[in-house]
């Protein structure tokens, strides 16, 4: 399936003054992917499929795009699916590369989407997991538990996104003051912000900026 974007972001109504408010660009938001996967993403799966008889109730969607493998798991079995990656001798995926957000507007009801890279080094391989939450109930589970190095990843997404990642052990702002309003990097969160002072001159806030359009 794809999309038509507009704009660089595709952000609408902020005051875009990137210059890239006129781009209009197709996006592919493919469904799930029919075996053989191809690679060592059918033993993956098979591996998963035998951990989870339910295999269906836990991962919503399997895709192959670009030779790549994405999961995308149902947020109320991550933490066991990720267990399961990690601890399975025929999986072994040791290593979490952290977790990033990404914000959908457009996607109702599944707006947040939170991604994870994994490395097995036992077994030379990656894939990356993938979940969703709605706007109006922006709940993941931690992984810490899982992965500890996951801890300052968890906090930056909650920071930026606004996902809250529950059973974290402490989860507050890394980058933003704690009194900050919104989350940055959200499509909706509007471009304003403070002018920048350098020494004889300030650059003025990205919302007082000349438009390019």
């Amino acid at each position: 399936m794809s999309d038509v974007n507009k704009g660089m972001f595709g952000a609408t109504g902020t005051g875009d003054t990137s210059g890239y408010g006129g781009l209009v660009r197709v996006s592919s938001n493919p469904g799930s992917s029919e075996r053989p996967y191809g690679s060592y993403f059918d033993e993956v799966a098979d591996e998963l499929e035998k951990a989870f008889p339910d295999f269906n109730d836990a991962i919503e969607k399997v895709i192959v795009d670009r030779g790549e493998l994405t999961l995308h798991v149902k947020r109320e079995r991550l933490f066991d699916v990720a267990k399961t990656l990690r601890d399975k001798d025929s999986l072994r995926f040791e290593v979490c590369l952290g977790v990033s957000g990404v914000h959908y507007p457009e996607d109702k009801g599944r707006e947040l989407h939170a991604v994870y890279p994994l490395l097995s080094m036992t077994h030379n391989r990656r894939i990356r997991l993938e979940v969703s939450a709605p706007d109006s109930d922006p709940h993941i589970p931690s992984l810490v538990e899982v992965w500890a190095g996951n801890n300052w990843h968890e906090r930056e997404t909650f920071d930026m996104f606004g996902i809250i990642f529950d059973g974290h052990p402490a989860l507050t702002r890394i980058l933003m003051p704690d009194d900050w309003p919104g989350h940055p990097q959200r499509k909706d969160y509007p471009l304003g912000g403070i002018p920048v002072e350098y020494i004889g001159a300030t650059t003025p806030a990205p919302d007082e900026r000349r438009s390019y359009r």
